[in-house]
């Protein structure tokens, strides 16, 4: 058991919140990667053989059988909190979605992965197992040999590739401002794309300053990284000069990262 956070089990036993077949417990998180902050949640996710039934379990919906997680909500000195629960079989189906073989004959994965499902995967390598330590290890190698970091680049690509050819068509309507929109929503998906690279995942974007000086990637440096995303660079006399930059960036970077 992991000590750092230990009292997270007998948090949920003494809330009768802990299945009598769970696998694995672990936290995930800013919390598990020391980013947490006063207001910051506790999340845990417990893996069980069996399905955990409880009348105080709200339901979110997955693209799996069983078609839901359960949810319960908690608090712990002054800090909230939230569990969910997946079943094994389930992580199993999450991985048959993720397969090369999947890559292989579809690379979309928007239609494929609910963002529950997206959530689990990206944050399964950066977690802290605080009870079934072997289990996880298995399966974060399962993330290794997967395709689910081909499938989250294509998708950055695609999405930024799309937002910068809308720029290009505004600038060249006149629509100045909503090119500059356009290039900040290209950029966003390129800067994803290239943390994803590095093996950091997120769908917040409040943490991309910390993944970037994490990842310290080589294509775009920090300095040039927050330039563009703080618009320090941007004029208002002279929009599409900063939109025609920002653009070219982005097809750079679509040709630089490797899927």
């Amino acid at each position: 058991m992991n000590q750092k956070f230990a009292e997270y089990v007998d948090v949920l036993q003494e809330r009768n919140l802990l299945p009598s077949s769970t696998h694995c417990i672990f936290v995930t998180g800013s919390l598990a990667r020391g980013w947490a902050h006063e207001m910051s949640d506790i999340d845990l996710v417990v893996v069980s053989a069996e399905p955990f039934v409880d009348d105080r379990l709200a339901e979110i919906t997955v693209v799996l059988e069983p078609d839901s997680l359960g949810l319960a909500a908690f608090t712990y000195e002054g800090r909230r909190g939230e569990v969910k629960y997946w079943l094994d079989t389930q992580v199993d189906q999450l991985f048959g979605k993720v397969s090369r073989k999947a890559f292989d004959a579809d690379q979309r994965i928007g239609s494929r992965l609910t963002e529950v499902e997206e959530f689990f995967l990206g944050r399964l390598g950066t977690c802290i197992p605080i009870l079934g330590e072997d289990w996880l290890l298995r399966r974060q190698n399962d993330l290794q040999e997967s395709a689910f970091q081909r499938f989250m680049i294509m998708q950055a690509l695609n999405n930024s590739d799309r937002a910068a050819d809308a720029a290009f068509g505004l600038v060249a309507s006149g629509e100045a401002d909503g090119a500059v929109l356009a290039a900040r929503q290209a950029f966003g998906w390129s800067m994803e794309a290239l943390l994803i690279s590095h093996g950091e995942y997120s769908v917040d974007m409040k943490w991309r300053p910390r993944r970037m000086r994490v990842a310290a990637p080589s294509l775009v440096s920090y300095e040039q990284y927050w330039s563009i995303e703080t618009m320090r660079e941007y004029s208002t006399s002279n929009p599409v000069k900063w939109v025609e930059t920002v653009v070219e960036l982005c097809k750079e970077l679509s040709m630089e990262i490797e899927v």
